[in-house]
């Protein structure tokens, strides 16, 4: 599969992985402030933004995907970060390719299976959107907060509808794939595991108060990646990149220039 994809920059190169329900400008930030330093290639994975849909989609697929992607563009050992379900492509892809790969950094994801659903409600304001066949984000807006209660949410969400004037594509109303990401769910929340473990460098960055990367993982965070380091960003959630984007940038070039 041939994912869309956004270059800028030059020098080594940096691959930018978006999470659930995201698009390639959900990292926008930091590519540009990469962009001053690196070759930055930041992409829409399957079933996402301008990428081909598809009824697959494991770690172990959409890893493949980014192999395809650095093959196609004839790079030389890119960096990989990627946030929450993106971190775990990053991470699956050093798994199946540590010769392919410089390192990774990892943005709010743990290398395990999360048991609960998490997304319960976002999947259901989802669909309801495209049932009422919306005109606009305002409209849209409306019918989200009939299930999701927190603005910040339904904002990131709504920067993917697209107003029915429009071409909106195989999924409706959004620019991902709700009946494929409905379905291959129990996928996305999974986690195969890396194995033999990457040895390379990896940053895993963590929202202080986020859940989706505590403590009690480090066992199977050093397992599969024994070279792991970690940050925490106090007092911002899982969407750490747009709470505190100086910081995390920060953080990852400092990673990058130390290690590269």
């Amino acid at each position: 599969m041939q994912l869309n994809f956004r270059r800028q920059g030059q020098g080594q190169t940096v691959i930018l992985i978006h999470g659930l329900f995201g698009n390639l400008d959900n990292l926008n930030g930091l590519a540009k402030a990469l962009a001053e330093h690196y070759d930055v290639v930041s992409v829409d994975v399957r079933n996402h933004g301008l990428s081909p849909r598809s009824a697959q989609m494991n770690y172990q697929v959409m890893a493949q995907d980014i192999l395809a992607l650095i093959e196609q563009l004839e790079l030389s050992k890119p960096w990989l970060v990627g946030h929450s379900m993106g971190g775990k492509i990053a991470m699956m892809t050093a798994g199946l390719a540590p010769d392919l790969i410089a390192g990774i950094v990892v943005a709010d994801m743990a290398p395990v299976a999360y048991t609960q659903a998490r997304h319960t409600e976002v999947f259901a304001g989802l669909t309801a959107v495209a049932a009422a066949d919306c005109a606009n984000r305002k409209e849209a807006d409306v019918i989200l907060a009939q299930h999701i209660q927190l603005p910040g949410v339904r904002q990131f969400l709504l920067k993917s509808f697209v107003p029915k004037t429009t071409d909106a594509g195989e999924s409706g109303s959004w620019r991902f794939n709700v009946p494929a990401l409905l379905e291959q769910y129990p996928h996305v929340m999974s986690w195969p595991g890396v194995e033999p473990a990457y040895l390379g460098p990896v940053l895993f960055i963590k929202g202080g108060e986020s859940d989706y990367l505590l403590p009690e993982y480090q066992a199977e965070v050093v397992a599969q990646f024994p070279r792991a380091t970690a940050k925490v960003i106090p007092d911002t959630g899982h969407w750490l990149h747009a709470e505190q984007p100086q910081l995390f940038n920060r953080l990852v070039m400092d990673f990058l220039g130390k290690v590269g």
